[in-house]
């Protein structure tokens, strides 16, 4: 069994900053915190991805009446070599940090984790948080922006952008119930311009192992939604499903398309990255359950596993998925 249950992990409180495509997007109400472009007021991209986690991190803090020295324990992770973002980050932060990488799955493992730190370890207040940066990343993965170099269609744009999370013990209106650790899985995909379909296996494995684990299917979720699949490993994905016979009933969704207009924004085939999931969740899922319009919604977070160097010595790309289940706790 894969799943860990927990009986008392609380959101105490969460945040998230993003930058202009986002704020634009259909979520754009739910981002108070958004900067007019991905310079974020700093002077190179790799600062202006640290900037979004200061952001998120500080109006996650305010939030819950939280300082630094109210936090034990801090997780996070990012998309860049050695997760410098979040180191850097961190050696301001100035509080026992561990760094995660799971690409863009980061956000349901690093929120995995705090949770267990709260559950186990009886630790009072554990931080989470994630970011990246569409700059960033292309340098990363791909090639800079200013290379001007043509994408395929089936590519998704990183989302730009920093969520974070506060667990504790103190009930709150939202719990985290279940965490799910997903296998590495490969399928043979090796087409770095269509890692939504690559990941599909590993979103489909963990998704039917947590149903198996908890005894549950789609009838006992609100919503379940996917970190990062783009149009067409959504598609790809709900065919799995059916095929399995399950009633979807329009319970299945993937944050990044919901981050972006697929239609309307230049994002090709959606939205991705380790904050596409985190910014989504902790915005407009935790509002659907706040709000009392939705009981019960599992995360799904994403992640293609790649290097570029292996890729180039023409090998697959493993992927791994990680869920966390979010319900409403009624006071």
């Amino acid at each position: 069994m894969t799943t860990l249950q927990f009986k008392n992990v609380y959101v105490q409180s969460s945040g998230c900053a993003v930058g202009p495509l986002e704020k634009a997007g259909p979520l754009g109400e739910y981002f108070t915190n958004a900067f007019s472009d991905n310079y974020c007021e700093e002077s190179t991209f790799e600062k202006a991805e640290r900037r979004l986690i200061k952001e998120a991190v500080s109006d996650t803090l305010k939030k819950g009446k939280l300082t630094t020295h109210d936090i034990a324990l801090a997780y996070g992770g990012d998309l860049i070599n050695q997760c410098a973002s979040s180191n850097y980050f961190a050696k301001d932060l100035k509080v026992p940090f561990v760094s995660l990488y799971g690409a863009c799955s980061t956000s349901a493992l690093a929120m995995g984790h705090a949770a267990i730190a709260v559950e186990h370890l009886q630790m009072k207040h554990v931080l989470a948080f994630t970011s990246s940066h569409t700059a960033t990343a292309e340098r990363q993965f791909r090639y800079p922006n200013e290379y001007g170099t043509q994408k395929k269609e089936t590519t998704t744009s990183t989302v730009t952008g920093a969520g974070a999370v506060v667990l504790g013990s103190k009930p709150a209106a939202i719990a985290v119930t279940a965490f799910t650790i997903g296998q590495v899985i490969d399928w043979n995909f090796s087409d770095a311009n269509d890692m939504g379909r690559a990941m599909v296996p590993a979103a489909y494995d963990t998704l039917m192992t947590h149903f198996k684990d908890m005894n549950r299917t789609f009838d006992d979720y609100d919503l379940v939604v996917t970190g990062d699949l783009s149009k067409l490993g959504y598609a790809m994905l709900s065919d799995l499903c059916l095929k399995q016979r399950f009633q979807l009933d329009n319970k299945l969704n993937d944050c990044g398309l919901m981050i972006y207009d697929v239609n309307n924004q230049p994002i090709f085939c959606g939205g991705s990255g380790c904050a596409c999931s985190m910014v989504v969740t902790v915005s407009k899922l935790f509002d659907l359950l706040q709000s009392k319009r939705m009981k019960r919604i599992l995360l799904i977070a994403t992640g293609a596993l790649l290097t570029p160097v292996i890729l180039a010595q023409k090998e697959a790309i493993p992927c791994v998925a990680h869920a966390i289940c979010f319900e409403r706790k009624d006071a």
